[in-house]
């Protein structure tokens, strides 16, 4: 479908759309690049995205026009409202707006997936909730969880450190988490340049795909906690920064067959479940 819309640089001149910090708001103009970034998503043809913090409607666009049989969006900025329902208007109604905030919404609840549809997070995430937003989707208690796949864009140091491996200064809880649930990468770079008005970074998009977990009688709140001592103490050996936890460290450590003088980020994602394992062990 070829995209009825004017340049988003003319939507963001009529509606008077400047991107506001407390938003956490850069936008892409780039039409090729956003439907270049929405066809990282995959098949869309069945699919319901969720999409974060839309904006003037620059992915949601490359979104429709990869043929996404419906789009559910979440705005906080009322301004941008009327620029997302010409959106809705030229798709003829396949795009649905809320305003409201995203960390607090019931995902599940507003997309309505009816069967035959899968469901996709695909999202310009914006700058000041994005870890937090993938966090939520995350660590969901039951798992498998309710979206195929996340395509999601995050400042470059953050996407790294969600890909990162053992050894590498960037590894840590994001790593752990998301390597523990599911297959990771970085799918695409975008430069500074791209956005308006441009960050003081670069960007990356990861694409997440959740599969079953490498130990699903691991509680996430074991791993979660094991993983959070372990890095907030990060450059101390594992017997030290494992000592306030409820259970010998020095034992648990023993039993998950792990060197206490190693340090977390020498840890692979299947040894911290294991020590999240044993630790579920040793508090029955």
């Amino acid at each position: 479908m070829t995209d009825p819309l004017p340049p988003l640089r003319d939507v963001i001149k009529t509606h008077d759309l400047q991107a506001k910090k407390s938003f956490g708001q850069n936008f892409l103009l780039d039409l090729n690049l956003t439907g270049k970034i929405a066809r990282v998503a995959g098949d869309l043809t069945n699919s319901v995205i969720y999409e974060v913090g839309p904006g003037p409607g620059g992915l949601t666009r490359g979104l429709l026009e990869n043929r996404a049989k419906r789009v559910v969006a979440v705005e906080m900025d009322h301004r941008c409202l009327p620029a997302l329902e010409e959106v809705s208007a030229a798709y003829g109604g396949v795009l649905t707006i809320h305003k409201a905030d995203a960390l607090d919404i019931n995902e599940q609840k507003i997309l309505e997936i009816q069967n035959g549809e899968d469901a996709r997070i695909a999202s310009n995430l914006p700058y000041n909730v994005g870890t937090a937003l993938f966090v939520k989707w995350l660590t969901i208690g039951e798992w498998l969880p309710w979206y195929k796949s996340l395509t999601l864009m995050f400042q470059q140091e953050v996407a790294e450190r969600i890909v990162a491996v053992p050894g590498s200064k960037a590894y840590g809880r994001l790593s752990v988490l998301a390597q523990w649930r599911g297959r990771v990468r970085i799918a695409m770079r975008v430069p500074a340049a791209a956005f308006t008005p441009p960050p003081k970074v670069s960007s990356a998009i990861i694409h997440f795909e959740p599969t079953a977990p490498i130990d699903d009688r691991v509680a996430l709140a074991d791993l979660e906690l094991i993983v959070a001592r372990a890095f907030g103490q990060r450059r101390k050996m594992l017997r030290a920064s494992l000592k306030g936890l409820d259970v010998n460290a020095l034992q648990l450590l023993e039993n998950a067959g792990i060197e206490p003088t190693l340090r977390a980020e020498n840890i692979s994602v299947a040894g911290f479940v294991e020590l999240a394992r044993h630790y579920g062990l040793m508090r029955a």
